[in-house]
Protein backbone atom coordinates (compact mmCIF):
# COMPACT_ATOMS: atom_id res chain seq x y z
CA UNK A 1 0.00 0.00 0.00
CA UNK A 2 0.78 3.14 -0.91
CA UNK A 3 1.48 6.16 1.60
CA UNK A 4 3.79 9.04 2.78
CA UNK A 5 4.01 10.78 6.21
CA UNK A 6 6.60 13.58 7.71
CA UNK A 7 7.15 14.58 11.55
CA UNK A 8 9.32 17.51 12.67
CA UNK A 9 11.22 17.59 15.71
CA UNK A 10 13.46 19.32 18.07
CA UNK A 11 17.10 17.38 19.67
CA UNK A 12 17.40 18.47 23.32
CA UNK A 13 20.53 20.66 21.87
CA UNK A 14 18.31 22.38 19.89
CA UNK A 15 18.93 20.85 16.94
CA UNK A 16 16.02 20.12 14.43
CA UNK A 17 15.65 16.65 12.59
CA UNK A 18 12.76 15.38 10.38
CA UNK A 19 11.46 12.09 9.52
CA UNK A 20 10.14 11.43 6.08
CA UNK A 21 8.54 8.11 5.29
CA UNK A 22 7.21 6.57 2.41
CA UNK A 23 5.48 3.01 1.27
CA UNK A 24 4.86 1.45 -2.33
CA UNK A 25 3.12 -2.31 -2.66
CA UNK A 26 5.16 -4.90 -1.74
CA UNK A 27 4.57 -9.01 -0.74
CA UNK A 28 5.97 -8.70 2.67
CA UNK A 29 7.23 -5.87 4.76
CA UNK A 30 10.54 -4.07 4.03
CA UNK A 31 11.95 -1.32 5.63
CA UNK A 32 14.88 0.85 4.71
CA UNK A 33 16.27 3.12 6.81
CA UNK A 34 18.91 6.14 6.58
CA UNK A 35 20.39 7.69 9.72
CA UNK A 36 23.10 10.56 10.55
CA UNK A 37 25.93 9.47 11.80
CA UNK A 38 25.47 8.75 15.85
CA UNK A 39 21.79 7.15 15.59
CA UNK A 40 22.97 4.16 13.80
CA UNK A 41 22.69 1.99 16.92
CA UNK A 42 18.46 2.87 16.76
CA UNK A 43 18.28 0.71 13.46
CA UNK A 44 16.74 -2.66 15.01
CA UNK A 45 14.41 -0.91 17.73
CA UNK A 46 12.75 1.42 14.31
CA UNK A 47 12.72 -1.63 12.65
CA UNK A 48 10.70 -3.64 14.70
CA UNK A 49 8.10 -0.57 15.84
CA UNK A 50 7.76 -0.52 12.37
CA UNK A 51 6.37 -4.09 12.36
CA UNK A 52 4.56 -3.42 15.10
CA UNK A 53 2.21 -1.20 13.02
CA UNK A 54 2.90 -2.25 9.27
CA UNK A 55 2.23 -5.45 7.64
CA UNK A 56 3.07 -4.98 3.98
CA UNK A 57 4.69 -2.88 1.74
CA UNK A 58 8.42 -1.49 0.68
CA UNK A 59 9.10 1.47 2.87
CA UNK A 60 11.77 3.94 3.41
CA UNK A 61 12.35 6.59 6.15
CA UNK A 62 14.73 8.99 6.37
CA UNK A 63 16.02 11.09 9.11
CA UNK A 64 17.58 14.24 8.60
CA UNK A 65 19.13 15.73 11.55
CA UNK A 66 20.49 19.90 11.35
CA UNK A 67 23.08 21.39 13.47
CA UNK A 68 24.47 24.33 12.00
CA UNK A 69 26.86 24.96 15.09
CA UNK A 70 29.42 22.19 16.28
CA UNK A 71 31.47 22.14 19.00
CA UNK A 72 34.97 23.11 18.51
CA UNK A 73 37.45 19.80 19.88
CA UNK A 74 39.55 20.27 22.56
CA UNK A 75 42.82 20.38 22.12
CA UNK A 76 45.78 18.25 24.34
CA UNK A 77 49.71 18.69 23.98
CA UNK A 78 51.48 15.65 22.84
CA UNK A 79 54.42 16.31 25.69
CA UNK A 80 56.79 13.89 23.32
CA UNK A 81 55.91 15.51 20.25
CA UNK A 82 56.79 19.36 22.20
CA UNK A 83 60.07 17.60 23.43
CA UNK A 84 61.08 16.85 20.04
CA UNK A 85 60.22 20.30 18.35
CA UNK A 86 61.61 22.21 21.36
CA UNK A 87 65.19 20.02 21.23
CA UNK A 88 65.48 20.64 17.17
CA UNK A 89 64.69 24.49 17.59
CA UNK A 90 67.06 25.09 19.74
CA UNK A 91 69.88 23.12 18.27
CA UNK A 92 69.22 24.84 15.41
CA UNK A 93 69.02 28.38 16.89
CA UNK A 94 72.62 27.52 18.46
CA UNK A 95 73.72 27.00 14.69
CA UNK A 96 72.51 30.71 13.65
CA UNK A 97 74.60 33.02 15.19
CA UNK A 98 71.67 36.03 16.53
CA UNK A 99 69.12 33.86 16.18
CA UNK A 100 66.20 34.41 18.65
CA UNK A 101 65.13 31.65 20.71
CA UNK A 102 62.26 29.59 19.73
CA UNK A 103 58.80 31.01 20.46
CA UNK A 104 55.81 28.61 22.07
CA UNK A 105 53.24 29.57 19.44
CA UNK A 106 55.94 28.67 16.59
CA UNK A 107 55.90 25.57 18.07
CA UNK A 108 52.79 24.86 18.38
CA UNK A 109 51.59 25.62 15.29
CA UNK A 110 54.04 22.39 14.41
CA UNK A 111 51.64 18.99 13.32
CA UNK A 112 51.65 16.50 15.59
CA UNK A 113 52.50 18.80 18.61
CA UNK A 114 48.46 19.44 19.22
CA UNK A 115 45.70 16.29 19.21
CA UNK A 116 42.49 17.06 18.98
CA UNK A 117 40.38 14.63 21.42
CA UNK A 118 37.03 13.94 20.96
CA UNK A 119 34.26 15.70 23.65
CA UNK A 120 33.70 13.55 26.54
CA UNK A 121 30.81 11.86 25.68
CA UNK A 122 27.38 12.72 27.54
CA UNK A 123 25.27 9.55 27.92
CA UNK A 124 22.11 11.24 29.21
CA UNK A 125 22.24 13.78 26.48
CA UNK A 126 22.45 10.77 23.44
CA UNK A 127 19.72 8.98 25.45
CA UNK A 128 17.59 11.98 25.04
CA UNK A 129 18.26 12.54 21.79
CA UNK A 130 17.74 8.62 20.87
CA UNK A 131 14.09 9.18 22.70
CA UNK A 132 13.51 12.42 20.96
CA UNK A 133 14.37 10.38 17.73
CA UNK A 134 12.19 7.37 18.09
CA UNK A 135 9.53 9.48 19.35
CA UNK A 136 9.47 11.97 16.33
CA UNK A 137 9.67 7.80 14.31
CA UNK A 138 6.68 6.99 15.99
CA UNK A 139 4.26 10.11 14.94
CA UNK A 140 5.37 9.78 11.53
CA UNK A 141 4.69 6.11 11.62
CA UNK A 142 1.54 6.44 12.87
CA UNK A 143 0.54 9.35 9.38
CA UNK A 144 1.86 6.96 7.54
CA UNK A 145 -0.80 3.48 9.04
CA UNK A 146 -3.81 6.51 8.59
CA UNK A 147 -3.25 7.51 5.20
CA UNK A 148 -2.67 3.56 4.24
CA UNK A 149 -6.13 3.27 6.17
CA UNK A 150 -7.66 5.45 4.36
CA UNK A 151 -6.55 3.74 0.72
CA UNK A 152 -7.69 0.89 2.41
CA UNK A 153 -11.30 2.02 2.69
CA UNK A 154 -11.36 3.24 -0.55
CA UNK A 155 -9.97 -0.45 -1.82
CA UNK A 156 -12.83 -1.83 -0.04
CA UNK A 157 -15.19 -0.71 -2.10
CA UNK A 158 -13.33 -1.14 -5.64
CA UNK A 159 -12.76 -4.97 -4.32
CA UNK A 160 -16.64 -5.16 -3.39
CA UNK A 161 -17.65 -3.82 -6.66
CA UNK A 162 -15.73 -6.65 -8.44
CA UNK A 163 -16.95 -9.82 -6.14
CA UNK A 164 -20.29 -8.06 -7.22
CA UNK A 165 -19.70 -8.53 -10.42
CA UNK A 166 -17.76 -11.40 -10.40
CA UNK A 167 -20.48 -13.29 -8.41
CA UNK A 168 -23.47 -11.83 -10.90
CA UNK A 169 -21.21 -13.65 -13.91
CA UNK A 170 -21.40 -16.80 -11.69
CA UNK A 171 -25.06 -16.80 -11.66
CA UNK A 172 -25.41 -16.19 -15.39
CA UNK A 173 -22.81 -18.93 -15.85
CA UNK A 174 -25.22 -21.19 -13.82
CA UNK A 175 -28.00 -20.42 -15.99
CA UNK A 176 -26.21 -20.68 -18.71
CA UNK A 177 -24.73 -24.56 -17.66
CA UNK A 178 -27.97 -25.57 -17.10
CA UNK A 179 -28.64 -25.44 -20.98
CA UNK A 180 -25.64 -27.49 -21.93
CA UNK A 181 -26.97 -30.83 -22.22
CA UNK A 182 -29.60 -30.32 -24.31
CA UNK A 183 -27.57 -28.36 -26.26
CA UNK A 184 -25.04 -31.09 -26.37
CA UNK A 185 -28.11 -33.28 -27.73
CA UNK A 186 -29.13 -30.98 -30.33
CA UNK A 187 -25.89 -30.81 -31.58
CA UNK A 188 -25.43 -34.54 -31.69
CA UNK A 189 -28.42 -35.03 -33.48
CA UNK A 190 -27.17 -32.19 -36.32
CA UNK A 191 -24.05 -33.99 -37.12
CA UNK A 192 -25.73 -37.28 -37.59
CA UNK A 193 -28.24 -36.00 -38.99
CA UNK A 194 -26.08 -34.89 -41.69
CA UNK A 195 -23.43 -38.28 -41.83
CA UNK A 196 -26.80 -40.72 -41.92
CA UNK A 197 -29.05 -40.74 -45.26
CA UNK A 198 -32.60 -42.24 -45.78
CA UNK A 199 -33.97 -43.35 -43.05
CA UNK A 200 -31.59 -44.35 -40.58
CA UNK A 201 -31.70 -43.32 -37.31
CA UNK A 202 -29.17 -44.15 -34.25
CA UNK A 203 -31.00 -45.58 -30.94
CA UNK A 204 -32.37 -43.65 -28.85
CA UNK A 205 -30.67 -45.29 -26.08
CA UNK A 206 -27.38 -44.75 -27.72
CA UNK A 207 -28.35 -41.31 -28.19
CA UNK A 208 -28.89 -40.47 -24.78
CA UNK A 209 -25.85 -42.92 -23.36
CA UNK A 210 -23.45 -40.40 -25.77
CA UNK A 211 -25.53 -37.45 -24.64
CA UNK A 212 -24.51 -38.52 -21.34
CA UNK A 213 -20.99 -39.22 -21.54
CA UNK A 214 -20.19 -35.58 -22.85
CA UNK A 215 -22.40 -33.70 -20.85
CA UNK A 216 -20.58 -35.65 -17.68
CA UNK A 217 -17.36 -33.73 -19.56
CA UNK A 218 -18.83 -30.48 -19.26
CA UNK A 219 -20.43 -30.48 -16.03
CA UNK A 220 -19.37 -27.42 -14.57
CA UNK A 221 -21.27 -27.23 -11.39
CA UNK A 222 -18.68 -28.08 -9.18
CA UNK A 223 -16.54 -25.04 -10.33
CA UNK A 224 -19.03 -22.82 -10.43
CA UNK A 225 -20.07 -23.61 -6.89
CA UNK A 226 -16.46 -23.00 -5.92
CA UNK A 227 -16.69 -19.62 -7.63
CA UNK A 228 -19.47 -18.78 -5.07
CA UNK A 229 -17.69 -20.21 -2.43
CA UNK A 230 -14.93 -17.91 -3.11
CA UNK A 231 -16.39 -14.70 -3.58
CA UNK A 232 -18.31 -15.44 0.10
CA UNK A 233 -15.02 -16.23 1.47
CA UNK A 234 -13.69 -13.00 0.10
CA UNK A 235 -16.14 -10.86 1.32
CA UNK A 236 -15.43 -12.22 4.84
CA UNK A 237 -11.63 -11.81 4.64
CA UNK A 238 -12.56 -8.02 3.45
CA UNK A 239 -15.58 -7.57 6.27
CA UNK A 240 -12.42 -9.15 9.04
CA UNK A 241 -10.89 -5.61 9.06
CA UNK A 242 -7.53 -7.70 9.42
CA UNK A 243 -4.45 -7.65 7.33
CA UNK A 244 -5.26 -9.90 4.53
CA UNK A 245 -3.70 -8.81 1.53
CA UNK A 246 -1.62 -12.04 1.08
CA UNK A 247 -4.83 -14.12 1.96
CA UNK A 248 -6.82 -12.59 -0.37
CA UNK A 249 -3.73 -12.62 -3.37
CA UNK A 250 -3.90 -16.40 -2.62
CA UNK A 251 -7.95 -16.83 -3.47
CA UNK A 252 -7.27 -14.54 -6.56
CA UNK A 253 -5.35 -17.42 -7.66
CA UNK A 254 -8.05 -19.86 -7.00
CA UNK A 255 -10.43 -17.89 -8.26
CA UNK A 256 -8.47 -17.75 -11.86
CA UNK A 257 -8.02 -21.72 -11.61
CA UNK A 258 -11.75 -21.96 -11.55
CA UNK A 259 -12.51 -19.64 -14.43
CA UNK A 260 -10.13 -21.03 -16.50
CA UNK A 261 -11.17 -24.94 -16.10
CA UNK A 262 -14.82 -23.55 -16.58
CA UNK A 263 -13.71 -21.64 -19.95
CA UNK A 264 -12.44 -24.96 -20.79
CA UNK A 265 -15.36 -26.97 -20.42
CA UNK A 266 -17.47 -24.98 -21.69
CA UNK A 267 -19.90 -26.40 -24.86
CA UNK A 268 -21.66 -23.15 -25.53
CA UNK A 269 -20.53 -20.46 -27.05
CA UNK A 270 -22.12 -18.04 -24.58
CA UNK A 271 -20.60 -19.93 -21.44
CA UNK A 272 -17.26 -19.34 -22.97
CA UNK A 273 -17.90 -15.59 -23.34
CA UNK A 274 -19.28 -15.42 -19.44
CA UNK A 275 -16.01 -17.67 -18.41
CA UNK A 276 -13.72 -14.94 -20.10
CA UNK A 277 -15.43 -12.18 -18.57
CA UNK A 278 -14.80 -13.61 -16.00
CA UNK A 279 -11.00 -13.93 -16.24
CA UNK A 280 -11.02 -10.71 -16.92
CA UNK A 281 -13.12 -9.72 -13.75
CA UNK A 282 -10.76 -12.05 -11.94
CA UNK A 283 -7.56 -9.84 -13.15
CA UNK A 284 -8.62 -6.91 -11.99
CA UNK A 285 -9.32 -8.26 -8.59
CA UNK A 286 -5.80 -9.82 -8.31
CA UNK A 287 -4.28 -6.25 -9.68
CA UNK A 288 -6.05 -4.67 -6.84
CA UNK A 289 -5.78 -7.36 -3.88
CA UNK A 290 -2.24 -6.30 -4.12
CA UNK A 291 -2.97 -2.78 -3.05
CA UNK A 292 -4.46 -4.43 0.23
CA UNK A 293 -2.11 -4.83 3.35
Amino acid sequence: MTGFARAAGTLPDGAPFVWELRSVNGRGLDVRLRLPAGFEMLDQPLREAAGQVLRRGNVSATLTVKRETRTAPRLSPDPEAIENALRLALDLAARIPGAPPPRAEALLALPGVLRAEPPEPDEAAEEAARAAVIAGFGEALDGLAAMRREEGRRLSAILAALLDEIASLTDQAQAEAAAQPAAIRARIEASLAALLSGDARVPEERLAAEVALLAGRADVREELDRLSAHVSAARELIRSGEPVGRRLEFLTQEFAREANTLGAKSASLGLTRLALDLKAAVERLREQAANVE
